[in-house]
């Protein structure tokens, strides 16, 4: 992948495992950072061991570790927490996502490691914050996603709580990590002070949900699911066609009388069931037959076509198979071929900001386990061959 220099010469030290902190990094990797992932010899990040696989290697691993080091070093041993707090003045940020007070157990609390490095930035993701009530609670993508109200909200109108079909929680966190770290990044940049960073996945999951908090803190009203129609406002949902599903959205008054003269139903606009939102909202079995009964009879190409021209916004309903193999993605350049020691080219992909002023260079890679412990201990702490290959038979890295 062409990578976007934007944080060059920028160091993170990564003591990230599984997804939430692995993705936080990955995207400040693909804008050119320095990542070395701290890994436990021999086993490595947990997430080495998830399926999907390529031959022995992990996919889930290979897409969200692109663009770093691996380092194997043993943090249950003295040398190998000594190799750590001397990585730490080389640093210019260090990111950790164990649950809280694991790096006080490790002598790593924040305060030992800013007298180390006074310029770090000290980045901690977790699930329910460093101060949080729950802080204890082991976070995993499901439990966040029940306990933050998402799994209420999601699925057919009566059916059961429901998951989004992707780790959203691990995700949006490592977003709101990035964009942290970021933020922290500039204000050390322009002001020379340092901030921590302490991100929490029930926060981050809370933060993304603005339609269903804007009627619980407004209205008083507790949202459930609704389907794949807006909660609020109809006809904003997904409809049948002779070969896969569509989805519009008639967000106001006008789109939906461009609907009814699209359908050839333009008296349905002043319809005494269907003349305003509030109304369409009562009647929305009514006018989602009256819709279907048009969409189905047109291919999906046909109906969004139609529903376009008429400036009514549209799109088919697409599985992952059709997305990776669109045009959009194509030229967009979302999925990359990275570089890996085993397989040659696997596909990534990475953060899709495109940047117009930033250099770009470099094709992204993924590391085995420990491919880059020599290169990091002998470049950065000056260690010869000989410690090195003690360390090693020790089984410190």
């Amino acid at each position: 992948m062409a990578t976007a220099n934007i944080l060059d010469d920028i160091r993170v030290l990564d003591l990230t495992r599984v997804m939430s902190g692995p993705f936080c990094t990955s995207m400040l990797a693909d804008l050119g950072a320095e990542i070395i992932k701290i890994e436990l010899p021999d086993i490595g990040d947990e997430s080495r061991h998830f399926g999907p696989y390529k031959e022995d290697e992990s996919a889930y691993f290979m897409m969200l570790n692109r663009n770093k080091k691996s380092v194997t070093v043993n943090l249950k041993s003295a040398e190998g927490l000594e190799i750590l707090k001397a990585l730490i003045p080389k640093c210019d940020v260090i990111v950790e996502n164990f649950r809280p007070g694991v790096m006080e157990r490790l002598g790593l609390d924040e305060q030992t490691v800013q007298k180390l490095n006074p310029s770090i930035i000290y980045a901690r993701i977790s699930g329910f914050g460093q101060n949080s009530p729950l802080k204890e609670w082991p976070a995993f993508d499901l439990v966040i996603q029940a306990m933050s109200g998402l799994m209420s909200l999601t699925g057919p109108k009566g059916g059961p709580p429901t998951a989004v079909g992707e780790s959203l929680a691990d995700v949006c966190t490592g977003m709101f990590g990035a964009f942290g770290i970021m933020a922290a990044l500039f204000e050390r940049q322009r002001t020379g002070k340092v901030s921590s960073v302490d991100v929490a996945m029930l926060d981050s999951m809370m933060a993304m949900q603005l339609t269903g908090l804007s009627r619980q803190l407004y209205s008083g009203q507790t949202p459930i699911p609704v389907g794949n129609r807006h909660p609020v406002t109809y006809p904003v949902d997904s409809f049948p066609t002779l070969d896969g599903d569509i989805v519009m959205v008639c967000f106001s008054q006008a789109t939906f009388q461009n609907l009814c003269a699209l359908m050839e139903k333009p008296e349905l606009a002043s319809d005494a069931r269907f003349s305003d939102n509030d109304l369409r909202n009562q009647h929305e079995e009514e006018l989602r037959r009256i819709i279907t009964e048009w969409t189905s009879k047109l291919s999906q190409e046909e109906a969004i076509s139609l529903l376009q021209n008429s400036r009514i916004p549209a799109g088919p309903v697409w599985n992952l198979q059709q997305l990776t193999q669109s045009k959009h993605v194509e030229t967009r350049g979302l999925i990359q071929q990275a570089d890996h020691h085993l397989f040659n080219k696997i596909p990534v992909v990475p953060q899709p900001v495109k940047f117009s002023g930033a250099s770009i260079s470099g094709v992204p890679s993924v590391p085995l386990l420990g491919e880059d412990t020599d290169q990091v201990l002998c470049g950065l702490l000056n260690m010869n061959a000989e410690k090195i290959a003690e360390l090693r038979e020790k089984k410190i890295i």
